[in-house]
């Protein structure tokens, strides 16, 4: 059975109020690597994107609007999921979004096999961290360049996390197998990122800054850290 890993991104974290899809990503694998077939796509979601989820993937509805809705996707995502068996990390999550965005489409909800990586992870390593970070690390899986959650490249690091999880399996089909024939997933992809606004300071807001420094330098007899720094 075709594997396939993916993940999304949200306005928020409960498709029963009303929260919707913003970015989707699924990359298929092939064996012990990662095949040259993924999907991506931004998403308008027709509604506000809640603070505490924009601090996690940097995204407002502002930045999205005028991407394409899922109902524009829906039919091509669910070719490429066709007969595969899907694997996520925290697959509650993801597949209660994916099939409300079905469901509001009047379509039925997906009905392939998944795996939730999630669950797996805590099976093997109770009492520890099991996210996502936390497995790059045990696994020794470069995750430098996650400063925010992207669902593309976290389904790249969540099959390298499931390699690495597996990898012991290979010895019960061929011990002259290498332990790692992976190849890193294709990020090449349409959907560009939407580009991150950055709101710079006034000249009105850079003298209280000043200002608000000399005050704690003076406050500290010359402690302030922030003031040796700029020196």
């Amino acid at each position: 059975m075709r594997k396939i890993v993916l993940d999304t991104e949200t306005t928020g974290l409960d498709p029963k109020k009303g929260h919707r899809i913003i970015e989707i990503a699924a990359i298929e694998l092939e064996g012990r690597k990662v095949s040259k077939r993924h999907f991506h796509h931004y998403l308008d979601p027709e509604r506000e994107v809640d603070e505490e989820a924009a601090r996690v993937h940097g995204f407002t509805w502002e930045m999205l609007k005028g991407r394409a809705k899922f109902a524009d996707i829906a039919n091509s995502f669910l070719e490429f999921v066709d007969g595969a068996e899907l694997m996520a990390h925290n697959a509650p999550f993801d597949m209660s979004f994916i099939n409300n965005e079905l469901r509001l489409l009047g379509l039925p909800p997906l009905q392939n096999p998944v795996v939730d990586t999630l669950k797996l992870a805590r099976e093997m390593h109770p009492g520890k961290k099991n996210g996502l970070d936390a497995l790059c690390n045990r696994y020794e899986i470069d995750n430098t360049h996650r400063s925010l959650h992207g669902a593309l490249l976290d389904t790249e690091l969540l099959a390298e996390v499931y390699f690495a999880m597996s990898r012991g399996q290979e010895s019960l089909l061929d011990d002259e197998v290498p332990a790692m024939t992976r190849q890193s997933a294709v990020l090449k992809t349409d959907a560009q990122r939407a580009v991150l606004r950055i709101l710079l300071p006034d000249a009105a807001e850079l003298l209280a800054h000043e200002q608000l420094l000399l005050d704690i330098d003076k406050a500290s007899k010359g402690a302030c850290l922030w003031k040796q720094n700029v020196a």
